[in-house]
């Protein structure tokens, strides 16, 4: 399994303004934006982003993640703050 795929998969599966994916051997880093976010708690947020690559993760394609997840408004609101403390 390779982060290109995840993405592709994230992108088709999901309407994604942006996806972000770090890997470190079978361990991934994923940093999802979009509006499906909105109103959903954390959990559903994460339960959002594992449905689509839930085969993966059972065959062992994928041995961890984690997800950080924001809409549209809580990513550009976190940009700022980032900008501003550089």
């Amino acid at each position: 399994m390779n982060k290109q795929k995840i993405i592709s998969i994230l992108k088709e599966k999901l309407n994604l303004k942006d996806i972000y994916v770090t890997e470190d051997n079978n361990h991934y880093k994923i940093t999802a934006i979009g509006n499906i976010f909105k109103g959903l708690t954390q959990v559903k947020r994460q339960q959002t982003i594992y449905h689509p690559l839930v085969d993966m993760i059972t065959e062992n394609k994928i041995h961890a993640i984690s997800i950080k997840s924001y809409t549209l408004e809580e990513w550009d609101k976190k940009s700022r703050i980032t900008y501003i403390k550089k």
